[in-house]
C-alpha cells in the first residue's frame, strides 16, 4: 500500500532534524509503483522531495541514487552545464530509507511524446554527452562499477545465454544477438561516465526568453558508473522521430572521440531490455510477466526479421554470383594488347615472319625448317647456335639503276668483294655487309623478345 504524502513527511522529519515541514503535496514520478514519493515544504522556505523505496530493489536503488549525488561534489558539478539533486537530508535503511533531496525547476517530456527538429532533442543528446565527457575518476575514487568494453560485452553473453535457457526467445532474434556479439567492431568504443539507464523523462528542461528550451538537470543518477555510453542512448528506440536530432546534439558536443557504432549498440540494448524482462519473469516464477515478455520478443522478432545490428560489408559466394548475374556483358575490348617493348617492331616481326614462311614452304621435302629465332620445332630440343648465313643463291635488292644495266664491275669493284650475280645483277660490298648486320639485329632482337614473351607467359 503506498504511503500517503503525510506519512512521508512524518518519516522524513528523522532526516531532517531541527527542521519543521509546513506543507506537503503528492508527486508523480516517472517510477511510480516503486518509489513513494512527496513534496514538502520548509519551514525554511525551501521545498525539497522525500522518496521512500517500496520493496528491496528499490531500496538498492535508493541506496545507489544517494552514493552517486554524494560522488557529485561542488568541483564535479561545476563541469555540468545543468543541476543534479542535492542531498538534503537521509536516513535508516533498507525498505525503510528516506531520502530528501532538493527540488530542481522544470518540465519532463516522455520518449514517445519528444518531437523532432531543433530544440527538445539536441539539447537533450548534448546534455548526456556532458554527463559522458565527466572525468571517470569520479566514479572510481567512489568504488562506484566500472566496465571495461570487454568487461560489457561478457555482460551481454551472459545475458543471451540465461535468455536463450529460458527456451523461449525466437530463433530468429537470437541470431541476430549473437551475431551482433561477434562483431568484434561493435565493441571498439571508449567507456565513459554514464547514468546507466536514464530517458528523457529523467531529464528536465526550461524554456528561456526566446522559448528556446534548455536543459535545467537530470534526475535520475543511481545507474551512475563507467561503461559503454550507448546504454543511455537506448531509450531512443521509443522516439524514433526523434533519434537523429538528439544524436546530432550528442555529437554537436564534440568532446569525445568518434562513435561509428553507437547507434548500433544502442538499439541493441533496447532490443536486450525485453530479453531481461522474460529472465526477471522466468526466474521469478512471474507466469504473466514471462508471457508478456515472449510477446514482446515475438513482435520484435517480426519486425526486424532479415535485418542485423551491424550491417555486413562482407559478401559472400551467393552474393557475389548474383553480382556476376547483374553486371551487362561487355563489348570487346578495342585496347590493343599485343607485346610492344622496346626491343622491336611489331610490324617489321610481322614481315620477317611471313618471310620465314615462305622460305620454309619453299624448302626441299624432308628439310629442316624453323621460325629464325634459333628455336627448334620439337618443344624438348634444346636451342642450338643459330647456323650462318649461306648467301649462295641469294639475292638482295637492286642497288641502283646503273649498275643493273650495265652488267660488269671496275677492278675496286672486284677488289672490295662485289661482282656479278646469278640473276646479272651487281651489289656492292659494303651494302651487302651493312643488310646482312640489319637482318642479323632483326633476328637477334625478333628472338630476346619472343624469350621475353614466353617467360612471362610461364610466370602468369
Amino acid at each position: 500500500m503506498a504511503r500517503s504524502p503525510f506519512t512521508l513527511a512524518a518519516s522524513a522529519t528523522a532526516a531532517l532534524p531541527g527542521i519543521g515541514v509546513t506543507g506537503t503535496a503528492p508527486l508523480t514520478e516517472k517510477a511510480a509503483g516503486r518509489f513513494d514519493s512527496a513534496l514538502l515544504a520548509l519551514e525554511d522556505g525551501r521545498t525539497v522531495v522525500v522518496r521512500m523505496p517500496t520493496d528491496e530493489d528499490a531500496a538498492a536503488d535508493l541506496a545507489a541514487e544517494s552514493r552517486a549525488l554524494h560522488a557529485l561534489t561542488s568541483g564535479v558539478r561545476a563541469l555540468l552545464p545543468f543541476r543534479a539533486p542535492e542531498v538534503v537530508g537521509e536516513s535508516g535503511s533498507g525498505v525503510n530509507r528516506v531520502l530528501v533531496v532538493d527540488v530542481i525547476d522544470g518540465y519532463r517530456i516522455d520518449p514517445a511524446e519528444l518531437p523532432k527538429g531543433p530544440g527538445y532533442a539536441p539539447a537533450i543528446g548534448a546534455a548526456l554527452s556532458a554527463v559522458h565527457a565527466l572525468p571517470v575518476s569520479i566514479v572510481r575514487t567512489d568504488g562506484l562499477p566500472v566496465r571495461a568494453p570487454e568487461q560489457v560485452r561478457d555482460d551481454v553473453a551472459r545475458l543471451l545465454d540465461r535468455a536463450d535457457a529460458t527456451g523461449r526467445v525466437p530463433d530468429g532474434l537470437m541470431m541476430r544477438w549473437r551475431r551482433a556479439l561477434r562483431e568484434s567492431d561493435l565493441w571498439r568504443f571508449e567507456s565513459a561516465v554514464i547514468l546507466g539507464g536514464a530517458t528523457s523523462a529523467s531529464i528536465l528542461l526550461v524554456d528561456d526568453a526566446d522559448g528556446v528550451p534548455h536543459v535545467s538537470g537530470i534526475l535520475d543518477w543511481s545507474g551512475l558508473s563507467v561503461g559503454d555510453p550507448a546504454v543511455d542512448l537506448r531509450w531512443l528506440a521509443s522516439a524514433p522521430t526523434a533519434t537523429d536530432d538528439v544524436y546530432d546534439g550528442y555529437a554537436a558536443s564534440g568532446v569525445r572521440s568518434p562513435d561509428p557504432l553507437l547507434r548500433e549498440r544502442a538499439r541493441l540494448y533496447a532490443e536486450l531490455e525485453f530479453a531481461k524482462w522474460l529472465v526477471h519473469g522466468h526466474d521469478a516464477g512471474e507466469a504473466e510477466v514471462v508471457a508478456d515478455a515472449v510477446a514482446l520478443l515475438e513482435a520484435l522478432a517480426d519486425g526486424v526479421r532479415g535485418d542485423h545490428i551491424v550491417a555486413s560489408t562482407r559478401s559472400d559466394i551467393d552474393d557475389a554470383l548474383a553480382l556476376v548475374e547483374r553486371v551487362p556483358p561487355a563489348a570487346a575490348s578495342a585496347v590493343d594488347t599485343s607485346m610492344q617493348t622496346d626491343a622491336y617492331d611489331p610490324e617489321a616481326l610481322a614481315l620477317y615472319l611471313e618471310a620465314e614462311r615462305e622460305r620454309d614452304a619453299a624448302a626441299p621435302a624432308g628439310a629442316a625448317t624453323g621460325t629464325g629465332f634459333g628455336v627448334s620445332d620439337a618443344e624438348d630440343e634444346e636451342p642450338g647456335p643459330t647456323a650462318p648465313i649461306d648467301l649462295e643463291g641469294w639475292t638482295p635488292a637492286p642497288v641502283g639503276d646503273s649498275a643493273a644495266t650495265d652488267g660488269a664491275t671496275s677492278r675496286d669493284d672486284a677488289e672490295d668483294g662485289a661482282g656479278p650475280q646469278p640473276n646479272g645483277e651487281v651489289i656492292d660490298a659494303a651494302q651487302l655487309h651493312e643488310a646482312i648486320d640489319d637482318e642479323e639485329d632483326a633476328a637477334r632482337a625478333s628472338r630476346a623478345a619472343l624469350r621475353r614473351w614466353g617467360v612471362a607467359r610461364d610466370d602468369a
